[in-house]
């Protein structure tokens, strides 16, 4: 059966689309894989091609019948490959063994050999001898600075490089654009002007402005978007400091004479301004002469002034501020080597008074805010420094913990912490105290313990180990006198039972730190040493209330001191334990008592109503000074200054007032036995 050209003519178009196809898909495919063929062949040749092609099959796809013969003829189909574009060729400088190049290599690089090995022999080697003049040798010495490097680095993309050259060049042009019209408007040039003088060394100098101002601009912009960095200049270390320091000056100046008088050093006053010459010529002759006669004046009647005014306690400023307002102040310590840094703890002594606690360190050059601020939900009830680390301050709390900060440091977390404690105190820490005690036979070698008396009957000694733990020294007993029958003369036993009594205070004994007394709720004073912890050395009995502080004398180290509830305040003698001098000067609380640091004799005590300075070497009686409270507010705590004449009062109030002891008399210094037979005599001139 004959075919029929019509029939021809759709087998060629037939093999025209696939043929089409067929190449559309593989130049598809080679733009996939080759950037260079994409970048030759326009994009809409090749949409063309391919609709084209796609409009012819789907034509004749319905009009064409394939038949069998047409599917078992051979169709050929041609693929070529591209030409091979190399972006990067490094020839190797390995060779494989097993490759066919191996051999090559090898015979070239024996070649190579024998070449170097035979040039001296080779016909193009020349040897040849040249002199040369060097020139003279000089030393060069450089000095700098130590160039300091530093690493940076920063990741950007193509995206980031062409925004940040897009915003860059928009700027330029508003700005240029903003530059000309200004400049137009300025000079009131026309435009065709302007264009007649593009060559002129105007227009450069005004161009080299505007890349000026362009560049300007482009900076203050980088800057504005910037973040305000005003936070971080604020919370610098050094701004802080910088500011600490204007501070310290500032107060300085406002409080300079409180200070002097604090110190003891001399006022210094502001000249006066000077008057005009001219009224005072006529002046200034009988002045001078009177001058030496008004200078001895002035000094007899100082004289006669400082005899006859009594001793008396002048208030120079109070340690306060608004955290402190309202809390009670329960206890002050002094650090031991800076005498100008006070700890000062704020709780109430009550359980149904109790409020927010807080423990604060105070600098004499700052006495309007403190230098550190260590806040708690239960009230400071002690604080003490320690002496061989002095940036350690010790906080006992009502709830019975007992906590240790470090002052050099900013943070408010403390250092150790006797929460986590199993042996812990189950009631108010009432007192703590860092004694040195002596561990060899020479007593050379001392260690620093924490010592800390507490409301459940326990003196505790606490060490540091992996946190802070301790061990008993005492657990005190309630003790009973029970008088026996039986022989001419009745005998006081004490008749110890299980309960406890609690520890309201104690005093190491300044020489030999084996010894204290401790103080109890029922009124007692027990003499313990370290070594027993079952039983009492001996027990002084003369309070009748809680006995709330005991001090040893600083100079006489055989008479001790005590106050308590009973509105009693008592002098001991070590070897007696029957009272040696008792003061009942009024019928409140007695809080607090303290010996003067330069005088035996002298001793200070806070009760509820005012505040008493006693010198026993002048009167047993009556007190030497007496400052009353103000209305609604009670003293507290008290503690003499160390170096100077100055005695701190705490009240109920949250204040800590600095009282300047005025016209004081001469300390005396006596031995231990004359101060006891002082003291004898003045008990004999006491009325029965």
């Amino acid at each position: 059966m004959p075919v029929s050209p019509a029939g021809s003519h759709k087998q060629q178009n037939f093999g025209l689309s696939v043929l089409g196809s067929s190449m559309i898909s593989k130049s598809s495919v080679s733009t996939s894989e080759s950037i260079a063929e994409d970048l030759e062949e326009s994009s809409y040749k090749r949409e063309r091609l391919t609709s084209f092609t796609d409009l012819r099959v789907m034509r004749t796809a319905p009009e064409t019948m394939i038949t069998k013969e047409d599917l078992e003829k051979n169709i050929e189909i041609i693929l070529t490959e591209t030409e091979t574009l190399r972006f990067f060729d490094l020839p190797t400088v390995m060779v494989s063994v097993e490759s066919e190049e191996a051999e090559k290599v090898t015979q070239r690089n024996k070649n190579y050999e024998v070449l170097c090995r035979n040039r001296l022999g080779n016909d193009l080697y020349v040897e040849r001898m040249m002199q040369t003049f060097n020139g003279a040798p000089k030393n060069k010495d450089v000095q700098c600075d130590k160039i300091i490097m530093e690493d940076k680095g920063i990741m950007s993309t193509a995206w980031d490089l062409y925004d940040s050259y897009n915003a860059m060049e928009i700027l330029s042009l508003s700005v240029k654009q903003t530059l000309a019209e200004s400049s137009s408007k300025a000079n009131g040039l026309p435009k065709d002007r302007e264009q007649r003088l593009a060559g002129s060394t105007t227009e450069k100098s005004s161009e080299s402005s505007s890349l000026m101002d362009i560049e300007n601009v482009i900076l203050a912009k980088i800057h504005e978007d910037e973040e305000d960095l005003s936070d971080v200049i604020l919370k610098s270390d050094r701004f802080h400091q910088d500011l600490f320091f204007m501070e310290r000056v500032l107060m300085e100046n406002i409080f300079q004479p409180k200070l002097a008088a604090y110190r003891q050093l001399p006022v210094l006053k502001e000249p006066e301004p000077e008057e005009p010459e001219d009224f005072l010529e006529n002046a200034k002759h009988e002045e001078v002469e009177e001058e030496p006669k008004k200078e001895e004046e002035e000094e007899i009647e100082i004289v006669a002034e400082e005899s006859t005014i009594p001793p008396n306690l002048e208030r120079l400023w109070s340690f306060s501020c608004e955290l402190t307002k309202g809390l009670n102040v329960s206890s002050l310590a002094w650090n031991k080597t800076n005498p100008d840094l006070l700890a000062v703890g704020y709780g109430h002594f009550g359980f149904k008074e109790q409020k927010r606690g807080l423990a604060c360190c105070w600098s004499i050059k700052n006495p309007m805010w403190p230098e550190r601020i260590y806040q708690s939900p239960y009230g400071v009830t002690a604080v003490d420094f320690s002496i061989g680390s002095p940036n350690l301050l010790a906080v006992g709390y009502h709830n019975g913990t007992i906590a240790i900060y470090n002052v050099r440091s900013n943070t408010n977390v403390p250092v150790l912490d006797s929460s986590e404690s199993s042996q812990k105190h189950l009631g108010p820490v009432w007192q703590l105290q860092w004694i040195e005690q002596d561990r060899g036979t020479t007593g050379d070698d001392k260690r620093e313990i924490l010592v800390s008396i507490s409301a459940d009957g326990r003196i505790s000694k606490w060490v540091i180990r992996k946190g802070l733990d301790c061990y008993d020294l005492m657990r005190l007993k309630r003790t009973v006198a029970i008088n026996k029958k039986g022989g001419e003369k009745e005998k006081k036993d004490e008749a110890l039972l299980s309960r406890q009594a609690p520890g309201m205070c104690f005093a190491f004994h300044p020489k030999d730190t084996n010894i204290y007394l401790a103080g109890t709720e029922e009124g007692h004073i027990h003499k313990c040493s370290c070594s027993y912890n079952e039983q009492y050395l001996d027990t002084y009995r003369g309070h009748k209330g809680p006995v709330y502080k005991v001090t040893w004398n600083p100079f006489c180290h055989d008479v001790f001191l005590s106050c308590s509830a009973d509105w009693g305040v008592i002098i001991w003698q070590q070897e007696n334990v029957k009272p040696f001098l008792s003061f009942y000067p009024t019928t409140s609380v007695v809080y607090d008592v303290a010996w003067s640091p330069k005088s035996s004799y002298i001793f200070a005590a806070a009760n509820e109503n005012r505040v008493e300075i006693w010198d026993l070497h002048i009167s047993t009686l009556d007190p030497l000074i007496v400052n009353v409270a103000n209305p609604g507010i009670k003293f507290t705590t008290i503690l003499f200054a160390k170096q100077t004449d100055c005695l701190l009062v705490g009240d109920s109030d949250g204040q800590v007032s600095v009282y300047e002891l005025r016209n004081m008399p001469t300390a005396l210094d006596f031995g231990q036995e004359d101060m006891i037979d002082c003291l004898l005599g003045h008990k004999s001139n006491q009325p029965a």
